[in-house]
């Protein structure tokens, strides 16, 4: 079961790994594909075609589904298996485990507050959803976020930052799923050490996400992060490149986007239209850049470039003063490779513990509540982690922010964030809800017992089919098989 439950989930990651790859070139095509703009993927106005992938993905849907209504209630064969499984399910002190072993138990309705209470009382399948929780809070956040991330700490575009996350996610994620089911089923670890083992991968990946300390510098940007530079006359120079000096703005100022270098212009706070100078620095936008004139003359990267920007102090001799190139400024920093490496490993570590973690949850419960089990788990594991994962990752994404997108008096999107910041408010997060991970599986661990008639080593398989491996389980107590089945 490990081997096909992984292999089941592993297309169930690829799935969205690979639609951040399909994604990321869609954004590329302008959303409405029948008109031509002069609009650049770089350009903040831009709108990618995020629609078409919704509608392949439902069509697909519907396909797929046609041959999948075609599968009997239960494959021919499945009732001999479950009758020679051995039973893992935890072992309650009052008992009451035998009652839910009952094959007829759950059948009705009434059955469900004494289910529900049974596996309340159950401390393993409690811990394990705890658990579940913690780590789906991780994917869905950073799953969500993760391609933002990217875009801030590396200067990228969102179709780049989406599509460099989907090279992580299709085989970090999808590897780790399957390899997961796989070592389950290669060491043959009972339901304690597939716990432990679980608790192993999130110790590791606990080790491996403090990559977050690493972070990248933010390109200044005039007015949020570094003064503004104008040009003031000097009157004791009569050469034309030798009558200005170069005044820098108080740290003061810092937040103010109107300074003596464009106040002329009237620049409106509704347009982010960033450009990089040819000193290096961020502007707003060509006008709080205080450019005067559009060079047609496209830059080696096949952008636009402003010319009389009054706000941008370079080197006369060497051409740098007053232009400026449409777009952010591209970012020196040299951690990518090392932070993509790091953030593979906690990727693959990760989805390394999800399916082991299912099939512990299926074997720590009666073979009677498997189903219900899966339900409340699912509930627990969408209610505390997947739905609140997202919004806590916003917070943390969102106090990191420099500068605001402003619209009668009301916040919108950010332009800008705080590299530094956002790093280690992702790094708090990651840490907290990894600690309580690999908390909840030990407790997990700790707490489950056994049925006395199990096996007691953690490396002994339970599935107990119709060969031999070694006499290993020739001794292992069955289930009597019922005479319908054998006959």
């Amino acid at each position: 079961a490990p081997v096909y439950i992984g292999i089941f989930y592993t297309a169930a990651i690829v799935g969205p790994a690979a639609g951040y790859l399909l994604g990321g070139f869609f954004l590329n095509i302008y959303t409405e594909i029948d008109q031509t703009t002069e609009l650049t993927p770089e350009n903040p106005l831009w709108v990618g075609a995020w629609w078409i992938g919704f509608l392949a993905g439902g069509a697909a849907a519907l396909v797929i589904a046609l041959p999948i209504l075609g599968y009997p209630r239960q494959l021919p064969g499945s009732q001999r298996y479950v009758a020679m499984r051995v039973s893992e399910a935890h072992q309650l002190k009052d008992g009451s485990q035998v009652t839910a072993s009952d094959p007829q138990f759950g059948k009705t309705v009434k059955d469900m507050p004494r289910s529900m209470l049974f596996l309340l009382k159950n401390p393993t399948f409690i811990f394990l959803c705890l658990a579940g929780a913690t780590e789906a809070t991780l994917i869905a956040g950073m799953s969500t976020f993760g391609p933002k991330f990217l875009e801030s700490q590396f200067s990228l575009s969102a179709s780049e930052a989406a599509t460099w996350f989907g090279y992580m996610v299709v085989p970090a994620g999808g590897g780790g799923t399957f390899l997961g089911g796989f070592i389950v089923k290669k060491l043959n670890l009972r339901c304690r050490g597939i716990i432990r083992f679980c608790m192993l991968c999130a110790l590791v990946s606990l080790t491996a996400i403090f990559i977050f300390l690493v972070h990248c510098p933010n390109v200044p940007m005039a007015g949020v992060t570094t003064p503004y530079y104008s040009n003031v006359p000097h009157n004791n120079y009569s050469a034309p490149y030798l009558q200005t000096e170069i005044h820098k703005s108080s740290f003061s100022d810092l937040g103010n986007l109107t300074v003596s270098c464009n106040i002329g212009c009237h620049c409106v706070k509704e347009l982010f239209n960033p450009v990089c100078g040819t000193n290096g620095v961020m502007y707003f936008s060509p006008c709080h850049a205080g450019c005067s004139s559009l060079n047609h003359t496209n830059s080696p990267r096949g952008r636009q470039v402003f010319s009389g920007c009054s706000c941008v102090v370079g080197n006369i001799s060497w051409g740098e003063q007053g232009f400026a190139e449409e777009g952010r400024c591209v970012s020196s920093c040299n951690h990518m490779p090392a932070f993509l490496t790091f953030l593979f490993v906690v990727i693959l570590f990760t989805f390394l513990c999800s399916i082991p973690a299912l099939t512990a949850t299926l074997r720590c419960v009666p073979d009677s509540q498997r189903s219900f089990g899966l339900g409340i788990q699912w509930i627990v594991v969408r209610t505390l982690g997947g739905i609140p994962g997202p919004i806590a990752f916003g917070s943390v994404i969102d106090i990191s922010c420099l500068l605001w997108e402003e619209q009668c008096g009301e916040y919108g999107s950010c332009y800008l964030y705080h590299n530094s910041a956002m790093s280690q408010y992702s790094l708090i997060a990651g840490i907290i809800y990894k600690v309580l991970g690999t908390f909840f599986f030990f407790l997990a661990s700790m707490l489950y017992q056994p049925p006395p008639e199990s096996p007691q080593s953690s490396c002994e398989s339970t599935d107990v089919g119709g060969h031999d491996s070694g006499g290993k389980n020739r001794d292992l107590p069955i289930k009597d098989i019922p005479p319908e089945i054998i006959s």
